[in-house]
């Protein structure tokens, strides 16, 4: 019996076995989707409530799967260099509305930031939560950065980046829809803009221009935050 415990043991710790269930709670996730078309069943939701379930019940601690996603997180960035690719294709209509994507992306993305900073200090957030907070609607990779680079938490800033890429997934749509926008560009650049790289999975199963709006959204506004915003917090702080 100890010895059947001790190789069911070898065998969960393995990284094999962790990114193989890593990937099939994903496929499950995916089909789900597919099937249904609900926000709340998008394969990133799922996902995180069923593996956090299975590792719970499994007794593993975080850094031991972090440790073991190490191969998947290396791909990381190539994935999102790939989405380049509808951005290249559909750069002519991108040109087409240049003065509308830069209004969007500055209105946007300083209501984004800007609220958020003023809602958590209004709730009596110390400096370091603001920091912490401020780019939750970047891309987990640059949210980390900046945050870390302004003072805040890192680990906690890519939680709160997850939690609007979740939020962003279920209601986005809706609100979208509610509020009566249709054109695609629109749509697009609402998604890539509040649920970055999740939104721009949900745009991109909208078609291809929607898809290319959201990845110039998510791209602009994570260069520009992690551009300006440090320069606007040493500012405040001089005041």
């Amino acid at each position: 019996m100890n010895s059947l415990l001790l190789a069911w043991d070898a065998v969960v710790a393995h990284p094999l076995f962790l990114i193989g269930l890593t990937l099939g709670v994903y496929q499950l996730g995916l089909t789900l989707y597919e099937r249904t078309r609900m926000a709340v069943l998008h394969p990133l939701i799922v996902s995180i409530v069923v593996l956090i379930g299975v590792l719970l019940l499994l007794g593993m601690d975080y850094p031991t799967y972090l440790a073991a996603m190490a191969p998947l997180s290396l791909l990381l960035a190539p994935a999102t260099v790939a989405l380049a690719v509808p951005l290249y294709h559909n750069l002519r209509r991108i040109r087409q509305f240049f003065w509308p994507v830069t209004i969007s992306l500055l209105v946007g993305g300083t209501f984004a930031t800007g609220g958020t900073i003023l809602l958590a200090w209004l709730l009596g957030s110390d400096f370091s939560m603001l920091m912490t907070l401020a780019p939750k609607s970047l891309t987990a990779p640059i949210a980390m950065m900046v945050a870390e680079q302004l003072g805040g938490v890192a680990a906690m800033a890519a939680a709160f980046v997850m939690y609007t890429a979740v939020l962003g997934a279920l209601l986005g749509p809706w609100l979208l829809k509610v509020g009566g926008v249709t054109h695609p560009a629109a749509r697009g650049m609402a998604l890539g803009l509040t649920a970055h790289a999740v939104g721009t999975a949900l745009a991109l199963d909208e078609g291809k221009e929607a898809g290319a709006f959201a990845a110039l959204a998510m791209s602009l506004m994570g260069i520009v935050t992690a551009l300006l915003l440090p320069v606007c917090v040493t500012l405040w702080l001089l005041l």
